[in-house]
């Protein structure tokens, strides 16, 4: 089981630690802007993450329901099922995709507003969401593909695909957005004269997008381990659709509503910076202090994410497969290995936080918080990996309703009101911010580890 769980789990991995990298060269490329820009941009920026954070939300909960379907499918060895499941999950992909990127496109001015930006971030924020907008359907196509793989077990090939999407990321960032990068003494002067600055950082991640539904659908097309996309399949049928909506929903609920709540985080830290303004005007570089820690720590993630998503791969095809008690061993043995990987990240975080923040800035402002704030992440990465892997596992063998409920209560019931208590009541500031997210996380890691030992999962029908 365990040499299972790394052969699923490591390209996992790969693919999500190159999916975590696209916003990371986002940001280091933000930092290395001319001098004038930086604050405002990583200020920008630690919105647009959200917004792109949300696209992944948006695109998972769709994508959950073609994974369990076609694990459970595979599993049984109903081939004929998994392509008419994988054949749905793309058409209804665009659709989405397109409502998505509409959705970004109007809300960037209001989120602007409601996060209290100034002027110039405002301006950046708008920009940088509203092209990225226009990348949402491929980029639906090729998160929702990717997560139909998964559910047949095959992990490699969206791991390659998510390297070459980095490299275009990163050669259209540079090019368009013409800075220069430079680590202490080293220098990469750019020869390019397009100088677009933010919306060149903005452009060259839509064409990764681009780029990975591309190679999304020519791998499905050619099918992968009895996975293909047929062309019969991508007539919609009510039935499928229906399956694949009602688990998709409450996967998609549970994650919104989580994302809600820490998008209100930001406003919970718009509310520390009005109440730290200088002259009246709003103390910059707090939300580009909070993006750096989140940029860091989302490395922590990636491993619980990917053993999660192996768990509820392995998982759902023990229950097609008519044994339980394998499902049950799968995750617990999942959970065991997120615990040591994040870990020992959570160390990496709390000795090594100024050396992370200094490569993506240098500005007071952020060295003065972002490690404090890594720190306080560090502490609490074991109780995150036991979330986050229960999470994945639960998700992935279709038992999205309990995990929305548990995510909705804790986000909604402490996480917000925790970071508004700490931060602002008690004047705490950033860090008393980052004190009750963290605090949350360990209730939440709870409430998971009761549910996954109810069973009740073992029981649910897809």
């Amino acid at each position: 089981m365990r040499s299972a769980i790394w052969i699923l789990a490591l390209p996992i991995l790969v693919q999500q630690t190159m999916a975590a990298c696209v916003g990371l060269v986002d940001t280091i490329f933000a930092g290395h802007l001319p001098v004038a820009m930086v604050v405002p941009a990583l200020d920008a920026i630690s919105i647009g993450s959200y917004v792109t954070w949300f696209v992944g939300i948006a695109m998972t909960g769709l994508g959950a329901g073609g994974q369990a379907i076609i694990a459970r499918a595979m599993g049984a060895g109903d081939h004929a099922e998994s392509h008419l499941a994988l054949g749905h999950a793309m058409v209804l992909s665009l659709v989405w995709g397109a409502l998505v990127g509409m959705v970004m496109w109007a809300g960037a001015g209001p989120l602007a507003d409601l996060c209290r930006l100034t002027g110039e971030a405002s301006d950046m924020l708008e920009v940088y969401v509203r092209i990225i907008a226009c990348a949402m359907p491929p980029a639906a196509v090729m998160m929702v593909g990717a997560m139909c793989l998964y559910g047949a077990g095959e992990t490699v090939m969206p791991s390659v695909i998510a390297v070459g999407v980095n490299i275009v990321n990163i050669a259209v960032s540079w090019v368009l957005s013409g800075v220069d990068l430079s680590v202490g003494s080293w220098t990469l002067a750019n020869p390019f004269d397009f100088d677009m600055h933010l919306a060149g950082i903005a452009w060259g991640t839509a064409c990764s997008f681009v780029f990975g539904a591309l190679a999304t659908l020519w791998v499905l097309r050619r099918g992968v381990k009895d996975l293909r996309l047929e062309r019969r399949d991508l007539r919609l049928q009510r039935t499928m659709m229906m399956r694949i909506v009602r688990i998709g929903v409450p996967g998609f609920a549970d994650s919104i509503m989580m994302w809600v709540a820490n998008l209100m985080v930001l406003v919970v830290i718009g509310m520390v910076a009005a109440a730290e303004a200088v002259d009246g005007v709003p103390k910059e570089g707090l939300q580009g202090a909070h993006l750096i820690a989140i940029r860091w720590e989302s490395f922590s993630f990636l491993p619980g994410f990917a053993i999660g998503t192996a768990a509820g791969a392995l998982a759902g095809q023990y229950l097609g497969a008519g044994n339980p008690a394998m499902a049950r061993r799968s995750i617990i043995a999942c959970a065991g290995i997120g615990v040591v990987l994040m870990g020992a990240l959570g160390l990496v975080f709390i000795f090594c936080g100024t050396f992370l923040t200094r490569i993506i800035s240098d500005q007071p402002v952020h060295l003065q918080e972002a490690p404090a704030l890594l720190a306080i992440g560090g502490v609490v990465q074991v109780f995150f990996a036991i979330t986050m892997v229960l999470r994945q596992g639960l998700r992935g063998v279709g038992d999205t309703r309990w995990t929305f409920l548990i995510t909705t209560f804790a986000s909604w019931g402490l996480r917000l009101p925790a970071a508004w208590l700490f931060g602002v009541v008690m004047g705490m500031g950033l860090r008393g911010i980052w004190l009750g997210l963290c605090g949350e996380i360990v209730v939440r890691s709870v409430l998971f580890a009761w549910r996954f030992q109810h069973g009740g999962w073992m029981r649910i029908r897809v």
